[in-house]
């Protein structure tokens, strides 16, 4: 048995032996036709792989793809409130810290209010002073009224007076110098009358119209105070807006001037993105078209939706600063982008919040096409405000209405 098995594999590899036709040539044709026949089988496998993947794919564009255009280009936006001071100071206290959340009013920062509360007990004092010189005005228009009376008396008692002179002069019953004295005292009569007049013009003209409430000094005096009040209102810097505090520079002891930055505060509920797209996807795309988006933060555990708000009015390059100049002999065309405003729901930021410059991926559907590329209607109302700096002027009403009352005096003609 042992010999037989040597005499069929001489070689000891478990091969068995090539064909020998009767006179010991090894037969190769049969070779050649089973690695044919693998070679057709693989082929055709192969083909069959080929014309699979291809009907996947283009039912998978035809279904899905042509109606889809996606970009990982696309970043989160949103509002960066700047918080500056509207009067120079210095900073003595600091209420926030970054990432600190903060609602609309509450206090950021604090300004030394030494000079502001001098320059408020000023104008207070001024607004006194200014009502009592008003009331003077007011006075002195009663008192030249009496004057007028007064002088017109005199002119006509002298004028009488002149008239006895010149009867009395025709039958020589009085003495020349006696009768220039009387038409003497009538010229200074008529002068002292007609300066009464004007004077009480002038005096009239000076409250003509008003009472001492609205009186145009007592207006201005008030509105001094209500600037110094102001001015002390706004050595407290409050929130604009709810938000997190971010970008904090400044510190205590520092002296702040009008518009400069301190600190940010981001509204992480007003964030969008914006999705920057190649010019040759944009064909379809149309405002209010439904988004689909994930952001690198969280991968695909979370699907945010939205929709498109708006297409940017040039691309990318058309807004740097250093725009790019084509006009020259080498040039290479490189396909723009164009951004994309998408609006997110506010929805799905509940509980997956979203910081401004996260990266995301977004998908546009585009099967419906009713919209417009372009907004057509204008803007109305606004799209972000605040009522912050609007203070409450009750305080300072209330602060004015005791002064006038404490400075009027019983006589003053009020509003």
């Amino acid at each position: 048995m042992a010999e037989q098995d040597t005499h069929t594999d001489p070689d000891h590899t478990g091969h068995a032996p090539d064909t020998q036709d009767p006179n010991g040539n090894t037969d190769h044709n049969n070779v050649d036709n089973n690695n044919a026949g693998k070679r057709k089988r693989l082929l055709l496998i192969l083909a069959v792989v080929v014309v699979i993947a291809a009907a996947g794919y283009g039912a998978y564009w035809f279904l899905w793809a042509r109606f889809h255009i996606t970009t990982e280009d696309a970043y989160v936006g949103g509002n960066v409130v700047s918080i500056s001071p509207r009067i120079s100071g210095t900073v003595v206290s600091i209420h926030a810290e970054d990432t600190d959340r903060v609602v609309a009013g509450d206090l950021l920062i604090t300004l030394d209010d030494t000079d502001a509360r001098v320059a408020l007990e000023e104008a207070k004092a001024n607004l006194a002073q200014t009502v009592r010189q008003v009331r003077q005005l007011f006075d002195q228009a009663n008192r030249l009224e009496a004057t007028v009376t007064l002088r017109k008396a005199s002119l006509e008692q002298a004028r009488r007076d002149y008239q006895r002179a010149r009867d009395l002069k025709r039958v020589r019953g009085i003495s020349t110098q006696d009768f220039q004295h009387a038409e003497t005292q009538l010229e200074t009569a008529r002068a002292s009358y007609q300066e009464a007049r004007h004077q009480l013009a002038g005096s009239r003209a000076a409250v003509a119209g008003t009472t001492l409430d609205d009186h145009p000094q007592v207006q201005q005096a008030e509105a001094s105070l209500r600037q110094a009040w102001l001015r002390l209102q706004r050595t407290r810097i409050l929130a604009p807006a709810d938000g997190y505090v971010a970008q904090r520079g400044v510190q205590v002891g520092q002296e702040v001037q009008p518009a400069s930055k301190l600190m940010a505060v981001v509204p992480l509920e007003q964030v969008w993105v914006d999705a920057n797209f190649k010019e040759t996807d944009l064909n379809n795309v149309r405002i209010g078209q439904p988004v689909e988006l994930t952001a690198d933060l969280y991968g695909d555990d979370h699907l945010y939706h939205g929709k498109v708000a708006g297409l940017a009015a040039g691309t990318g390059n058309a807004f740097a600063l250093l725009p790019a100049q084509n006009a020259t002999g080498n040039w290479i065309k490189v396909v723009q982008r164009v951004p994309v405003r998408i609006r997110l729901d506010a929805e799905d930021l509940e509980g997956f919040p979203l910081r401004v410059g996260l990266s995301m991926e977004a998908t546009v559907e585009t099967r419906g096409r009713d919209g417009q590329m372009l907004a057509e209607s204008p803007v109305s109302g606004a799209r972000f405000e605040t009522s912050v700096y609007q203070r409450d002027q009750s305080e300072v009403d209330a602060m004015i209405a005791r002064i006038l009352a404490a400075n009027r005096g019983d006589d003053a003609p009020a509003s």
